[in-house]
């Protein structure tokens, strides 16, 4: 026996390589040294830093990769894997400068995973880091045949003195919130068991998400928040703290982006909440509370800033057509969200 009568190709996990390395090439930036191929990539901290900082993050995308498989729609889950790293590292100020993927299949299946790629790379671009490597593993026997799954790593920079760690929030600062492009790559375990409960599909086209499929609303990829933040820390906007509203949704995340003493007064009807939650609210008897700590609910980001800068601030975004609302005010508290 050899190792592809176990179910290993070799041979086409080499030229699976070569297929993608110009898509992947096309990505690099100035740091960036060496070609693909190589036991570990190597990327040269950028110069004008007096302190830099490396700012690290992890991710994947969960259960919302099923909802691709039973598609057969594989071009926006590495957008998704992107996002869900970079925009992490980014509340803390840093600019990504590079990207890792690990992906893993039963059978490598080279067009499938190729469209993975493409959009890992588009996500790359978007954010303007390289993808500087990665890893394929083919594990026959692991995961069904069709399945994959998806794990990334980005690192950043930023110079110490910019690190944005909550400590400069004060009472009476503005939480302004930056729309999501969706349900982003959170609560997808919650989202399939309401469709396949209530005897829907991925085709359905329910009234409310007028004319599209639920299989196009829970595929929109995640929204990149990279290039619009990083200009308005450029700019001298005046951000405080910023938050990724994740998994937990805003009581979970935006906390983490406040000193210890104070807490967020938020109003539950300051931002318009997109259909697809309404209809998943509604569909799944799911009441408020537990959106809200599973789903964004239309709050893809959020950033701190003082009253006087929120104008500023909002024109700036809305620059980069992306809807914000001023969702709250910092109060005293023990670092908590107050829904009113």
């Amino acid at each position: 026996m050899d190792y592809k009568q176990a179910g290993v190709d070799v041979e086409a996990g080499r030229e699976f390589v070569k297929k993608i390395t110009d898509n992947v090439e096309s990505t690099y930036r100035k740091g960036v040294l060496g070609g693909l191929g190589g036991f570990g990539g190597c990327f040269e901290i950028p110069q004008g830093y007096q302190q830099p900082v490396l700012v690290s993050g992890t991710d994947g995308v969960g259960t919302k990769l099923k909802i691709a498989h039973e598609l057969n729609r594989h071009d926006t889950v590495g957008i998704d894997l992107v996002a869900m790293c970079v925009n992490d590292i980014l509340t803390s100020g840093a600019e990504p400068l590079f990207f890792l993927d690990y992906l893993a299949t039963g059978k490598l299946e080279s067009n499938q995973l190729a469209e993975v790629i493409n959009g890992i790379v588009s996500g790359c671009k978007e954010s303007g880091c390289a993808l500087l490597g990665g890893e394929t593993a083919e594990m026959p026997g692991f995961y069904q045949l069709g399945e994959y799954d998806l794990a990334g790593f980005c690192v950043g920079i930023v110079e110490k003195s910019k690190i944005l760690d909550g400590s400069k929030v004060e009472k009476g600062d503005v939480a302004i919130a930056l729309s999501s492009s969706g349900i982003h790559s959170n609560g997808f375990s919650l989202v399939r068991k309401i469709i396949e409960s209530n005897g829907f599909s991925w085709h359905d086209k329910p009234e409310e998400l007028a004319g599209q499929t639920l299989g196009e609303v829970c595929l929109t990829p995640t929204r990149l928040y990279v290039k619009p933040v990083l200009s308005a820390l450029q700019s001298g906007l005046g951000i405080k703290a910023m938050a990724h509203i994740t998994g937990g949704g805003i009581p979970e995340n935006l906390p983490r982006c406040l000193p210890k003493n104070l807490s967020i007064e938020v109003k539950l009807d300051s931002w318009k909440i997109p259909p697809i939650f309404q209809w998943l609210a509604k569909t799944g008897n799911v009441n408020q509370e537990a959106m809200l700590n599973t789903f964004n609910m239309g709050v893809g980001f959020v950033v701190i800033v003082s009253e006087d800068d929120v104008t500023a601030v909002q024109n700036h975004f809305t620059n980069y057509n992306i809807e914000t609302s001023s969702i709250g005010r910092v109060i005293e508290g023990d670092s908590s969200i107050v829904f009113c």
